[in-house]
């Protein structure tokens, strides 16, 4: 490949300027754990279903698997990398709310989204918000658990 084939730039992830060599073609899952080493969002079905690689981008969740890395310059990225210690993380480990832990971090990021979008949240929305992300280990009503804990310090 030449290099008029990859674009220079910069992502801002986890409150810190990136340097990102890329192809136009890559995702923004590709970019996070190839190009940037972060392997905590991790690949799962590719196409936006399992929510594995959910991610904050400008305070919303998305799957990064369905994002041009090309798309996010210039927006606020957050990997389950820049949420040590976050209320949320904590809830989950008090509640048991994994098991094999594979999806945890794409359903963290999308309770963190949520709580923090809406510290208000009740019982639908929770459970519509957990609907984007699967778990094949049925952790869901420990997730939940997790969720009404820390909107309840909040």
């Amino acid at each position: 490949m030449t290099d008029s084939q990859y674009f220079n730039g910069y992502l801002q992830v986890n409150g810190e300027a990136r340097e990102v060599h890329i192809r136009a073609r890559d995702t923004l899952l590709t970019i996070i754990r190839d190009h940037l080493g972060l392997t905590g969002t991790k690949y799962g079905c590719g196409n936006g279903d399992c929510g594995a690689c959910t991610i904050i981008v400008d305070g919303w969740p998305q799957k990064s698997c369905l994002i041009l890395g090309i798309e996010s310059i210039e927006k606020e990225i957050v990997t389950i990398e820049g949420l040590p210690y976050s209320p949320i993380q904590q809830a989950y480990v008090e509640k048991n709310a994994f098991q094999c832990g594979y999806c945890t971090p794409g359903f963290i990021m999308n309770a963190h989204a949520l709580t923090t979008l809406f510290p208000e949240a009740d019982e639908e929305m929770i459970q519509d918000w957990l609907e984007s992300n699967i778990c094949r280990c049925t952790s869901y009503q420990e997730m939940m658990e997790a969720i009404h804990s820390v909107l309840k310090r909040e």
